[in-house]
């Protein structure tokens, strides 16, 4: 469809390539630092924000990163722990005699 498109347009326009990098869809603690250096630089000297905002916006950041770190390992955990009984169950079944009729 894109060729067809550009056969019809004169030589040396150039057409628009699809981005290959991926665009963010969250905001990390990098990029709120970022805006808030941006805000705090470019803000009216005359009405400074309170910091109070700032402090308690940070402390967010610290308990979401807290809480993704404690998620991962519990997610290792897990899947240690399914690991365990999978061994488990594979050392039982091996250790017990076949029932008799």
């Amino acid at each position: 469809m894109r060729d067809a498109i550009s056969s019809l347009l004169p030589a040396g326009i150039p057409t628009a390539r699809p981005s290959t990098k991926a665009h963010k869809t969250t905001l990390d603690q990098a990029d709120f630092l970022a805006l808030m250096s941006a805000q705090l630089k470019n803000q009216d000297p005359t009405k400074p924000v309170d910091n109070s905002e700032y402090v308690a916006q940070m402390a967010q950041f610290s308990t979401v990163n807290g809480i993704a770190s404690m998620n991962n390992a519990l997610a290792q955990s897990n899947s240690a722990l399914a690991g365990i009984a999978a061994k488990l169950d594979t050392l039982i079944a091996a250790s017990t005699p076949p029932a008799k009729d």
